[in-house]
């Protein structure tokens, strides 16, 4: 039985990215708080940033607020394997904090990226799998009962080099959070195969060419990849055929300027809302008290604004 659901997931991971077109969904006009759930990927954050930045530059009339708070070692499912950190701590459970977040937040938009390390980086199994989508149906339906929209993205993938087996498990996990979209009608975006077919393509010129040094946390170009697959979901082209982040924004007036300006906001705010909201982390720097984050936020946002003319 186990081995038919290994099966049968497999020729689904195979079969997915040529079977599903891209869905296209908006950011309602109405939405002002867009916030970021992850683990330590999306708290590195680069690919929120490009985010941030692309549509700011796209969309200077729009009034909104991206906020960070992806926790490193994060897991939906609740999982952890033994002896996690050298035993120091286990894996924190974003339900742990969850409904803090979004009471303090008070979120119109949810981005949520979870499943790396979902599977604790071990073969598959029927019991961490079904963790994982109870995870993350728990998610949606705690978005939902606020009144917030919520779009999932699969998670990046696992470089095969370092371990096909656990590659595996995400291309498994990946392709249920993408059958969501016509099951359950849920918004989800797909990073996964996109990032996938980008590193296979680059491995036939360069077999030594990898997203992730680790084969876990992507570089720059492996965090614009995720970006661009989030921009294209949302329906933005534009300047979108460049694999380089520094093209795309060399492209656009003020682009480096805002992006920078970006980065320095979102470093200050999400430590600052993470001490203040709580987790289960140890290791993570303090950040601001968060109404001294808040001072910052506003004047470089006030920056922002002044370049992109809004």
């Amino acid at each position: 039985m186990l081995l038919k659901s290994i099966l049968g997931f497999f020729l689904w991971a195979l079969l997915i990215p040529n079977l599903t077109a891209p869905e296209i969904y908006s950011i309602p006009s109405t939405a002002k708080k867009v916030l970021f759930l992850g683990n330590s990927i999306t708290y590195s954050g680069q690919y929120v940033d490009y985010v941030e930045t692309y549509l700011r530059l796209s969309h200077p009339e729009r009034d909104w607020d991206f906020i960070n708070v992806g926790l490193p070692s994060e897991t939906v499912s609740g999982l952890s394997e033994e002896g996690h950190a050298g035993g120091e701590f286990p894996r924190p459970d974003l339900h742990e904090r969850l409904d803090r977040v979004l009471d303090e937040i008070k979120p119109d938009l949810i981005f949520s990226n979870y499943g790396m390390n979902d599977g604790i980086y071990l073969p598959f199994d029927e019991q961490r799998f079904e963790a994982y989508k109870q995870g993350q149906k728990k998610l949606h339906q705690k978005a939902l009962a606020i009144g917030a929209q919520i779009i999932h993205s699969t998670p990046p993938i696992y470089d095969e080099n370092k371990g096909a087996a656990y590659a595996n498990v995400l291309d498994i996990y990946a392709s249920w959070l993408v059958s969501q979209r016509y099951t359950e009608n849920w918004k989800v975006i797909d990073l996964h195969w996109p990032m996938r077919k980008f590193q296979d393509d680059q491995r036939q010129h360069n077999p030594s060419f990898e997203l992730a040094k680790d084969g876990v946390h992507p570089a720059d170009q492996g965090h614009w990849i995720m970006a661009r697959s989030l921009l294209q979901g949302l329906g933005e082209s534009e300047y979108l055929m460049e694999d380089n982040p520094e093209l795309v924004f060399s492209k656009i007036d003020h682009g480096p300027e805002v992006l920078a300006l970006v980065k320095e906001k979102q470093s200050i705010t999400k430590d600052a809302l993470l001490n203040h909201t709580g987790h289960k982390r140890p290791g993570m720097k303090k950040g601001l008290p968060l109404n001294e984050a808040e001072i910052k936020r506003v004047a470089l946002l006030n920056q922002i604004n002044k370049l992109i003319g809004n």
